[in-house]
């Protein structure tokens, strides 16, 4: 239901898309529309893991760097069938994490600094667990591809009040829709995605792990030190990624947050806890 979900939305995105391009110049604004469309899924397919890892300046790490943390990894890609991603560590004292790559033959699954010493070992595991689930699940390249789209019509509904002025598509309503209402429709529809893969991924740790509780005791942990002190290098172009959102500090970022609520996640995880034991 959730992968139906998501194919829904992109499809609609891709169709709000379409639709700005035509609005500003008929059916070269669709081609137009589609060629920026393909050219930044291009390019997120093959960059956006180095750009992510560059962004929060992320370390690869090795088995003799973090040996703990490499094994837990391991141990949780083979139970799920997966291979084994590369390991990043984050040099932020706020506990959080992401996984990255374009698939799971080139993921990227990276913690900060703070959640290994936040975090006991259990809830570590919960969380790796999860960021596997956006891996297993192909999440990382769903958000990337989300992004993208979401971009491309902010972009394009920003040509909106030039063409009108010579004009073109000078018509109020078409600018409001254009310039105003595709944006905001554009950024509900990655918030959904967004939130909709987070409980799979969820679901994902709680089945691997065959301890719900334990995530459920990290999210708890996380999110209350992301409200207190935020990461420093958290954008909104990328907070979609992180486990829990980086972005929790400020109000308005809360009101537009890409996660379901702490609260919610929590009480599924305990549900699942429930029907395990």
């Amino acid at each position: 239901m959730n992968s139906f979900k998501t194919f829904f939305l992109i499809s609609i995105m891709t169709g709000l898309l379409v639709l700005i391009g035509h609005l500003l110049n008929g059916q070269l604004g669709i081609i137009i529309a589609l060629v920026v469309g393909i050219l930044l899924n291009g390019f997120a397919y093959f960059f956006s893991d180095s750009m992510v890892l560059s962004r929060y300046r992320a370390r690869i790490v090795t088995r003799q760097d973090a040996p703990e943390l490499y094994t837990i990894v391991e141990n949780l890609a083979q139970r799920a069938g997966l291979p084994m991603p590369r390991v990043a560590v984050v040099p932020d004292q706020t506990p959080n994490a992401f996984a990255t790559g374009r698939n799971p033959d080139h993921a990227v699954v990276a913690v900060t600094d703070g959640i290994l010493k936040v975090l006991s070992r259990p809830e570590i595991e919960g969380v790796l667990a999860h960021e596997l689930g956006h891996v297993k699940n192909r999440d990382i390249l769903i958000g990337s591809l989300s992004a993208v789209l979401s971009q491309a019509i902010m972009f394009l509904s920003r040509m909106a009040v030039p063409r009108g002025r010579r004009g073109r598509s000078g018509h109020p309503l078409v600018v409001i829709i254009a310039m105003v209402l595709a944006p905001i429709a554009a950024l509900i529809l990655q918030m959904a995605i967004s939130r909709s893969r987070e409980y799979m991924a969820d679901e994902f740790a709680a089945k691997t792990t065959g301890r719900p509780d334990n995530l459920a005791s990290a999210l708890e942990k996380i999110s209350g030190r992301n409200r207190q002190t935020p990461m420093q290098d958290a954008e909104p172009s990328s907070a979609h990624m992180m486990i829990v959102s980086p972005l929790s500090g400020s109000s308005w970022a809360t009101l537009f947050s890409t996660h379901p609520p702490i609260e919610k996640r929590v009480e599924r995880l305990n549900a699942m806890k429930m029907q395990m034991y």
